[in-house]
Parts: C-alpha cells; sequence; structure tokens
C-alpha cells in the first residue's frame, strides 16, 4: 500500500493506524492541489492526477481545519493558511472571537483503478494559545471535544485513537479488509 504525500506526519499517522494490518510505503511527493469547493473534491481531482504517474494502488489525504465563526475558514485552504499564516496567525484572527467550535476534516482518496473516498470529522474548539510540540499542523490549537489536551499535547497514540484522520482510516481500513476477503 502506497500513501502519496509531502507531509511525513501523515505517514506516520497513517503508519500507526494502518501499519498493522498493511506494509504502508511512502512516496514524498508534492502535487498539485487545486482548491475546490470541498476537501473531497480537492482529493478527487489530486488522485486523478496522481493516477497517470504512480503505477500502483494508492491514497492520499486531504484534510481541513474548519473554523464555525469563519465559516469553515481556512477549509480547503487550510495547508497554505498554515504556512502563511500558522497557529500564531489563527490565533490572532480568533482574538475577541467568542465562538471557538471547529471541525478538523480527513478525506482519503484511494485509487485502485476506481476512486474510493473516505471521511472523517472531529468537532472541538481552537485554543487560546497554541500548546504541545506533537504533530504538525493545526494541532497545537486544536483541542478536540470532550478533551483538555491539543492534538499537539497528545502522544501519537493518544490522537490517533481519536483523530478525524483516524476515523477515516478506520473506514479506509473497513473497506481494504472486505476487498482482501
Amino acid at each position: 500500500m502506497i500513501i502519496v504525500t509531502s507531509n511525513k506526519g501523515k505517514y506516520r499517522e497513517y503508519k500507526e493506524i494502518l501499519g498493522g494490518h498493511f506494509n504502508l510505503k511512502l512516496m514524498l511527493m508534492r502535487y498539485p492541489e487545486e482548491q475546490l469547493d470541498t476537501i473531497e473534491k480537492v482529493a478527487e481531482r489530486s488522485v486523478y492526477y496522481l493516477s497517470g504517474i504512480v503505477n500502483d494502488d494508492f491514497f492520499i489525504d486531504d484534510s481541513g481545519l474548519f473554523i464555525e465563526a469563519f465559516k469553515g475558514f481556512p477549509g480547503v485552504y487550510s495547508s497554505y493558511v498554515n504556512k502563511t499564516l500558522g497557529n500564531e496567525g489563527i490565533l490572532r484572527l480568533m482574538e475577541g472571537v467568542s465562538n471557538r467550535t471547529a471541525e478538523f476534516r480527513t478525506c482519503i482518496a484511494y485509487y485502485d483503478g476506481k476512486l474510493n473516498i473516505f471521511t472523517g470529522k472531529v468537532q472541538g474548539t481552537i485554543s487560546e494559545t497554541a500548546r504541545g510540540k506533537n504533530g504538525f499542523g493545526f494541532d497545537p490549537i486544536f483541542i478536540p471535544s470532550g478533551h483538555k489536551l491539543t492534538y499537539a499535547e497528545m502522544a501519537l497514540e493518544k490522537k490517533n485513537s481519536l483523530s478525524h484522520r483516524y476515523r477515516a482510516g478506520k473506514a479506509f481500513l473497513k473497506f481494504l479488509t472486505k476487498k482482501a476477503i
């Protein structure tokens, strides 16, 4: 099984989620990501682009942080916003905002000659400050519902037991298991 990504953090998380069931190989590369309406559309377009390059079954992950007070921003622009504004920029935008509700979403797009989509979502809030050293991206500012720690304050095993990526990964794993039977 191949994951195509430029993000080694995603690879580490999927290795933990899928690793015991499948031999996960990393194809570390950047590819064009069109900014479309939904993470599912972004993932679909990326898979079709990569299907002409990758000569085996593979999957990609498109994820986003959707902040309710900003009508879902950064959403499909999360990667760009993280690179340009970072966590501190999001926290500055959130100053004085009382509604800190947010949702992390992941879409796995798997290509085995046809497109298969798996999604995972986790509700939470944006913290007041960046906290923790684990994870990547917006992990230091996202607190999943029912928890007090940000993703970045959690050990990888804990984050992987409840994250948006875990939820999408489990649906993907269920599909792969049925396919193997």
